[in-house]
């Protein structure tokens, strides 16, 4: 039985974390049908594991097409959290006090001088502090502290509420969310996304986004040259996404004590993310693991190791939880937006590593308006740089050589 044959949207966006969500929510506010397909719940994999920093400057080495995206989307931010408020009634408890990042050893105070200069020659928000004064800031943070950078404009969000938010909010602006619906793969007629088969049948769309995150390369094109013959699978067209295991600490702080940081804190080994409700999150791990998103011993050793050397004193809190995530890569560690080169009306909002939850409001506007528009107005002559045919292009240059 299939009787969603006959169903369809404008849109179907395959992918309920936060790049889905966002992909679909901008363009059900434009007017168009939306439905999106999730496997699991809303930010199962990788959205709800994050901890939610809001952070271009406090590790940029350097500005490129890259920093720019991850700074504008970061500008839009505050306007992004108060239509959220508005449309679902969830607040994403946007934290502005901004971060601090610690040099502890000599190399460190090296590497934040480096960045230190750039970013004040570019006249970005950034100050260089001394030990003393970073230590009156956050007074809990290691005597060994040899300077810091405090980067005011660098915030945070509760990456959890941002998914409730995000899937909330969708649903008012008048997307159709369908948990529990896996999709079995994406059917390409000459050379066009025409839908999505499911469990439940096939959904007919005039556009597909695919924002699977770490399984995007999985989900199979199911390809003819014409409606009604027989579809064979292709995974080759896809741009390549692999899983890579972040995991995560939570502690606890006791109910009737300030704030144990008011900042985020990095250091270049780890940092410590402050919660509202009194958790304080300590990351985080880059693994590859393949799709095994398992809490090991070695992990929060390695955490646990880094958060102690920030902050000594974590060594009292109580560990409430720990958990991991399945961040989506692409081969060169950049985003993955725009139309296929291979199939017309095919869209890809995947490959944002360690920037889902930074990303989000930037990938929900320029996945909108490239495929309202065909172009976007948000750093339109940078997005070649995350467009997925540079994997054609790289392709092609290597059989060249």
């Amino acid at each position: 039985m299939r009787k969603s044959e006959e169903s369809g949207a404008d849109v179907a966006v395959v992918g309920g974390g936060v790049a889905g969500l966002s992909a679909a929510r901008e363009l059900a506010r434009r007017g168009l049908s939306v439905i999106l397909l999730e496997n699991a719940e809303p930010g199962a994999e990788a959205s709800c594991a994050a901890a939610g920093m809001l952070a271009p400057q406090a590790e940029a080495d350097g500005r490129d097409e890259f920093f720019e995206l991850l700074c504008a989307s970061r500008e839009m931010y505050p306007t992004f959290a108060e239509q959220l408020l508005e449309e679902s009634g969830v607040s994403i408890e946007l934290d502005r006090t901004g971060t601090l990042y610690l040099a502890l050893t000599e190399e460190d105070v090296e590497e934040i001088e480096r960045r230190f200069a750039w970013q004040s020659r570019a006249k970005l928000a950034v100050e260089r502090l001394s030990a003393e004064e970073a230590r009156r800031l956050e007074p809990r943070v290691s005597t060994r502290v040899r300077a810091a950078l405090r980067f005011p404009r660098d915030w945070q969000v509760e990456s959890r509420r941002l998914v409730a938010a995000l899937a909330a909010s969708a649903s008012v602006c008048g997307a159709r969310l369908l948990m529990q619906t896996a999709a079995s793969g994406v059917r390409v007629v000459a050379g066009r996304a025409v839908g999505v088969e499911t469990p439940r049948g096939f959904l007919s769309a005039g556009a597909v986004v695919l924002a699977a995150g770490a399984r995007t390369s999985h989900v199979p094109l199911l390809v003819s040259e014409r409606e009604g013959v027989e579809a064979r699978a292709e995974l080759s067209l896809h741009p390549r996404i692999e899983p890579v295991r972040g995991q995560m600490l939570c502690l606890r702080q006791p109910t009737s004590s300030e704030p144990f940081v008011s900042h985020v804190v990095y250091s270049p080994r780890g940092y410590l993310v402050p919660r509202r409700d009194g958790r304080l999150l300590a990351g985080s791990t880059s693994e590859s693991a393949g799709f095994d998103a398992s809490v090991t011993a070695g992990g929060v050793h390695r955490i646990a190791s880094n958060a102690l050397e920030i902050a000594p004193e974590v060594a009292a809190l109580r560990l409430a939880d720990s958990w991991a995530g399945l961040r989506p890569r692409a081969a060169d560690g950049l985003p993955v937006l725009g139309e296929s080169p291979e199939v017309k009306n095919l869209f890809y909002a995947t490959g944002h590593y360690r920037n889902g939850i930074l990303l989000a409001p930037a990938t929900g506007e320029i996945i909108a308006d490239l495929l309202t528009g065909g172009t976007t107005k948000l750093l339109p002559r940078a997005l070649e740089a995350f467009s997925p045919s540079r994997f054609r292009r790289a392709l092609v240059g290597s059989h060249g050589n």
